[in-house]
């Protein structure tokens, strides 16, 4: 039996296909391109994110046996999505990106709409431009009209509905929206009443892999056998920890992209007080009983990709800033980065925040600059994790990680003496796919459960392990908690 992950990202889409025991044995990808209006506000157009997934399908599914495709799951990025008609099916405004500020003013007034705590305890999210309800608003804003017969699906979902004919969202995407509550696992209606929002703007949610149809005449188009359940996936960074196997209580995922976000698992409980004090996010984990916390940075990745920008001509190689890191020697560097070049993000969120170098000398040379933002970058995720260990009742695990700044091994040894942890880097490419790709397989019935689901794909995959020494630990600790952090807090600009 073969299953079919799609996974739609901010960068690049891809469609894989799967055996049980998670081989990808095809794939097929492309550019995810995003649009900017005259008004700079951007967009992705729905009508070329479902054609290239067509064809990703159509080309993924050729090279293999296409009768023996049982499942497809489908993840995307989390709070992007857009309107549809309900009558009809068709797009009624453009796929606003997650990262698109035009909603900032809708968050602040979502801010001011309700007490931000009881909120909080209803949806596990503190208000952002990037949530989907303040993309609602913003659309409503300009065209009232729009919102009569609407209604609002993830990526995920939209492409979901493309293959069977169903709208619906899952537990994860829905816990992005700022309108779904977590506690009860349904729609907060007296919420989007209050903000004069139609009380059916959101399909019925599901778990995570539930099987919401079969592909329909879609089928003989797209070479898959009408016998395919498609089954709504969940939010990437969900897909890529049930992908690694991180599914117990305490154990940590690390997505290192251009932002890299921290997930973490938790035992399901009533969130609280501290928890909103956190700035962490939280909501529910397809792992039945389990919830996630969530923090990120916006400019980890990011900070490395400036860094070879600016620091050679042509473009510093991985390889070569790799090779000036190393010709620094162990230890720390004497120099504080400050990855705000984006703002920063918890436990002290602050827009206006900016990214600084304190600490230079004329010994200092290109190598130490480079080693510099890997050691910022690592100071500013211990922050997010630290964070979240003084909120969970039991120990915290190792770390696995993914993503393309794995591939600097210098990268990984600094962030384990930061943190005092193991980092564990699983073999394994598109992991997002790949978790999308479990979920179908759970909702379909080839694994009984996700924690088999995740068994069975990692049972013989290896990993490499990074450690770190003691007394590297110590030197870094001492500077993350003696400068680091007190210094932190002068570089936010106060209102």
């Amino acid at each position: 039996m073969l299953m079919i992950g799609i996974d739609i990202g901010t960068t690049n889409s891809k469609v894989g296909v799967f055996d049980d025991t998670g081989r990808m044995l095809s794939q097929a990808s492309r550019q995810t391109k995003l649009y900017v209006h005259r008004d700079a506000s951007t967009y992705f157009d729905p009508l070329r994110i479902w054609t290239d997934v067509a064809d990703m399908i159509k080309e993924a599914a050729g090279k293999v046996e296409a009768a023996r495709i049982v499942s497809i799951g489908i993840t995307s990025m989390a709070e992007s999505g857009l309107l549809l008609d309900r009558r009809t099916g068709e797009p009624i405004s453009e796929i606003v990106p997650w990262s698109d500020r035009s909603s900032a003013p809708q968050a602040q007034l979502l801010e001011t709409e309700d007490d931000p705590l009881a909120r909080f305890l209803a949806s596990g999210l503190h208000p952002s431009f990037k949530l989907s309800l303040a993309k609602i608003l913003w659309l409503k804003q300009r065209d009232p009209t729009v919102m009569s017969h609407a209604v609002w699906l993830s990526v995920a979902g939209y492409i979901a509905y493309r293959l069977t004919g169903v709208m619906a969202f899952d537990y994860s995407l829905a816990a992005r929206t700022y309108a779904f509550d977590i506690r009860t696992r349904t729609w907060d209606k007296e919420w989007l009443g209050h903000l004069k929002l139609p009380l059916d703007l959101f399909p019925e949610a599901f778990p995570s892999g539930h099987a919401i149809g079969h592909v329909t005449g879609a089928a003989n188009h797209l070479g898959l056998p009408r016998s395919a359940l498609v089954c709504i996936g969940g939010h990437d960074h969900l897909c890529a920890s049930l992908a690694v196997e991180a599914l117990r209580p305490g154990d940590v995922y690390s997505s290192m992209g251009t932002a890299e976000t921290l997930v973490g698992v938790m035992e399901e409980r009533g969130l609280k007080s501290r928890d909103y004090d956190s700035k962490l996010a939280f909501g529910l984990h397809p792992v039945e009983g389990r919830m996630f916390w969530m923090g990120s940075n916006s400019a980890s990745g990011g900070s490395v990709e400036w860094a070879r920008s600016i620091m050679g001509h042509p473009r510093l190689t991985y390889e070569a800033m790799e090779q000036e890191v190393v010709g620094c020697g162990p230890g720390p560097t004497g120099i504080l980065y400050f990855p705000f070049l984006t703002g920063s993000g918890p436990p002290e969120p602050d827009a206006n925040a900016k990214a600084a170098f304190i600490g230079l000398t004329q010994g200092h040379t290109r190598g130490h600059l480079c080693k510099a933002v890997l050691e910022g970058t690592s100071y500013q995720m211990e922050r997010v994790r630290e964070t979240a260990a003084g909120l969970l009742e039991g120990p915290m695990g190792r770390i696995r990680v993914t993503g393309g700044g794995a591939r600097l091994a210098s990268w990984l040894r600094i962030k384990a003496a930061v943190s005092g942890c193991m980092l564990e880097v699983p073999d394994i490419r598109e992991a997002s796919m790949m978790g999308a790709a479990l979920l179908g397989g759970t909702g379909s019935g080839i694994y009984s459960s996700l924690r088999k689901a995740a068994a069975s794909a990692n049972n013989a995959r290896s990993s490499k392990y990074i450690p770190f020494r003691e007394e590297e630990h110590s030197a870094y600790r001492d500077i993350y908690e003696s400068q680091y952090i007190p210094i932190s807090h002068h570089l936010r600009l106060r209102k």
